[in-house]
């Protein structure tokens, strides 16, 4: 086990509690194996009826996956370390999505990326005034993973395709307006929800009991620019849609799709619309293992960490550069099949 992971046991109700506060609970692979380890345990065990996922302390649920672990090995293993991290993780992701007994997630804070990935595949996700969400991986070189391709794909309106492109925040009620969330509650009345479900109560109930009306969405007001210039599987027409809009909203989100990687952008659509016609999510989950078997050596993925991570000038020299440059044949490569020795299984 490892400290970065608080496990514990109270009445009927089991809780992982991310403790990692100086990295925001990014998750490592200890932190995962441990999650794993405790769910496989408590899957079968009769006294547990309730799984709550949530952090310990400071000011995010969690930030996303050990991005230093993943640099470092690109730098010094060619991704092998790196692929082992993205196996057990999807495999956690999946476990989460298939699990017999109800899990609730506290996204009461920064939920990011490899955050996302433990959220949103529990059967509730609960969104407070403090969440601050958001899949930004095209910005350093990857793509929505941990389960990107399933839900983002699934989201009304094309808001998935406007979040894996911007790398946009959401906050709680943003998330409940969308569908990322499927309560919303203060986030003072959290030990109160996790007391009732200790106490043998239903999740469903507990939550509803405790949700409020969140706060007007915010995002909502631009659910039609959204639709109407996010509407393509395309990069390069997204980003006439928007050069022809004068507005200030479409000039920001311009600028924020043109500064992400674009063969990033290119993958995360393609994963989106594959995603779709997944027939399950451990489908989408082989997807997404493959692609990112193959990007997180990209010379994306190194210059992304790089300009936000290392050097902090954010001022990453893509390659490809341009959109017209990120080949259809380079796409095909990314999404092909693994050796199938090689290939993403669940648990």
């Amino acid at each position: 086990m490892t400290e970065e992971l608080i496990i514990a046991r109270n009445g009927e109700l089991g809780t992982l509690s991310l403790n990692r506060p100086q990295a925001i609970h990014a998750l490592t692979l200890p932190m995962v194996r441990a999650m794993t380890a405790a769910l496989l345990a408590w899957r079968d065990d009769p006294e547990v009826k309730t799984v709550v996922i949530d952090h310990a302390e400071g000011r995010g649920f969690c930030s996303g996956g050990d991005i230093n672990l993943l640099r470092h090995s690109v730098l010094n293993d060619h991704g092998q370390t790196g692929r082992v991290f993205f196996y057990e993780e999807y495999q956690l992701n999946h476990l989460i999505f298939a699990y017999p007994k109800p899990v609730v997630a506290f996204m009461d804070g920064i939920t990011m990326g490899g955050g996302v990935g433990i959220c949103q595949p529990a059967r509730f996700h609960v969104a407070t005034e403090n969440t601050r969400f958001a899949m930004p991986e095209t910005g350093i070189g990857l793509f929505p993973d941990v389960g990107g391709g399933w839900y983002l794909s699934r989201l009304p309106g094309r808001i998935g395709q406007f979040l894996a492109l911007t790398g946009a925040r959401f906050d709680g009620a943003d998330c409940h307006w969308a569908g990322l969330a499927t309560h919303y509650l203060p986030s003072d009345v959290l030990s109160e929800a996790k007391a009732r479900l200790a106490r043998g109560y239903a999740a469903a109930e507990v939550l509803a009991a405790l949700a409020i009306t969140p706060p007007v969405a915010r995002i909502a007001e631009h659910a039609a620019r959204i639709v109407r210039h996010f509407a393509s599987d395309r990069l390069e027409t997204i980003l006439d849609s928007l050069t022809a809009d004068d507005s200030e909203w479409a000039t920001r989100e311009l600028a924020l799709v043109r500064a992400k990687s674009p063969q990033a952008c290119k993958v995360a659509l393609r994963q989106l619309h594959d995603g779709l016609l997944c027939a399950d999510f451990a489908a989408n989950m082989a997807m997404e293992y493959r692609i990112v078997s193959r990007v997180l050596t990209m010379p994306d993925f190194a210059e992304g960490v790089r300009a936000v991570i290392v050097d902090k000038d954010n001022a990453p020299r893509w390659d490809p550069a341009t959109p017209e440059a990120v080949s259809h044949d380079l796409i095909d490569s990314i999404f092909a099949a693994l050796p199938p020795d090689e290939e993403w299984r669940p648990l």
